[in-house]
């Protein structure tokens, strides 16, 4: 080992881990710390860096392309993790990897350090990621290497190394921040019997103090990708901070959920996802008049599996970016808008509309009977039903064979 790349962000875990690297190792060390719209004062995390005795901290702004390459993709692709999870620490992970890569490259770096325990997915996505993207670098994971059993020893460490922390004893909870989401993990959450106190959500309103009239917001969508909010063009990060602003007063995305986690542990997270819950509402609900049925059913599926390949870290894998591709051919014909209404904590679709729309009102209403054939309809379902028609002719003929025999 030469010099060290640490996926730094100046909490509990990775203050503790700078100062027992030095010791340990005795290398030079490079902090890095993305910028995912974690909302914090970054300056401070790199004073805190230097102060410990880095080398060099790095502060990378990867706003832009985490929305860009990897939040509207995943909107694309109506991608959620076991029904719930919209997976903004999933998402960035990937993002903060592919930053922590080509700066440990640039920096000459034959290893790069994280922060992620040896329970949880993270381990999994950036010790993957690098597999995929540089193979030659060495990762060192030290919570599956250091004497520490858990979050009172790091403290108890602190404590004796005088390191500052951010967090206490009293709420000890990991939290994880970026433009998409808050997350909320241990500690007091532990017990997934426990309601999660009031004072844990960062973001939201909560949806009992919320405004007592509702809001209405339109999401324009081009070729699947949101453009406009109620009208205003905007590029991508300031699409997601408006949308965001506007969900999270109404108290839209709390998710309370235990999840399954790669490596086979439930895990029970709390999540505040304002923004991109409306989104991806608006998105299915343009693909509901633009999405050929066949095209959408199987999307329907392909999204499942989609989610379960960027849940567990496989970004990267070629199976993964050929469904990404897929998902975008998908999409040429999503061009519309959505109207959604918040209301103490709810979204809720109310309209939407596309120039190009496959959704016939002729052809569907009960006032237009003509616009469609109904006599047609006797002989599909005919034709639909013959192997329901045999199928019971014959499970009539076993029944009464065995009838018969007994």
């Amino acid at each position: 080992m030469k010099k060290i790349l640490l996926a730094y962000s100046g909490g509990l875990d990775t203050s503790c881990m700078l100062v027992w690297l030095k010791e340990k190792y005795n290398v030079p060390i490079v902090a890095y710390c993305a910028d995912v719209g974690q909302n914090e004062d970054l300056s401070v995390v790199s004073a805190k860096a230097n102060a410990a005795g880095v080398q060099k901290c790095i502060i990378q702004d990867l706003k832009n392309e985490f929305v860009e390459k990897f939040i509207f993709p995943a909107i694309k692709s109506n991608a959620i993790y076991e029904t719930i999870y919209l997976m903004g620490t999933s998402l960035a992970r990937p993002c903060i990897a592919s930053g922590m890569i080509t700066a440990a490259l640039k920096e000459g770096c034959d290893t790069i350090v994280h922060g992620a325990t040896g329970k949880g997915n993270d381990q999994v996505r950036f010790e993957l990621a690098v597999k995929a993207l540089a193979p030659q670098i060495k990762v060192v994971a030290p919570w599956r290497e250091w004497e520490f059993d858990g979050r009172e020893d790091l403290f108890k460490y602190a404590e004796a190394k005088s390191i500052p922390l951010p967090v206490t004893r009293e709420k000890p909870y990991s939290m994880d921040a970026n433009l998409m989401h808050i997350s909320y993990e241990g500690g007091i959450l532990e017990d997934p019997w426990t309601e999660p106190p009031a004072d844990i959500y960062k973001w939201t309103t909560n949806p009992e103090d919320a405004p007592d009239q509702p809001e209405y917001v339109t999401v324009d969508f081009v070729s699947g990708v949101p453009v406009a909010i109620n009208g205003k063009t905007m590029k991508a990060v300031e699409l997601l901070e408006a949308i965001n602003t506007i969900a999270a007063k109404h108290g839209v995305g709390r998710v309370d959920c235990v999840e399954n986690r790669y490596i086979g542990i439930k895990s029970r997270g709390v999540y505040e996802t304002p923004g991109v819950t409306v989104l991806m509402q608006a998105h299915k609900a343009v693909e509901s008049i633009t999405l050929d049925r066949e095209v959408s059913h199987l999307k329907d599926n392909l999204s499942q599996q989609l989610s379960i390949q960027i849940y567990n870290g496989y970004w990267f894998a070629p199976e993964c970016k050929l469904l990404l591709k897929l998902m975008d051919e998908t999409q040429t014909s999503v061009t519309g808008t959505a109207k959604i209404k918040l209301y103490k904590g709810n979204s809720i679709v109310v309209g939407r509309k596309a120039d190009v729309s496959l959704y016939d009102i002729k052809q569907s209403s009960f006032e237009h009977m003509s616009a469609f054939q109904p006599a047609d309809s006797g002989g599909f379902i005919n034709t639909a039903g013959l192997r329901l028609t045999a199928w019971s002719k014959q499970n009539a003929s076993l029944e009464k064979s065995f009838q018969t025999t007994t």
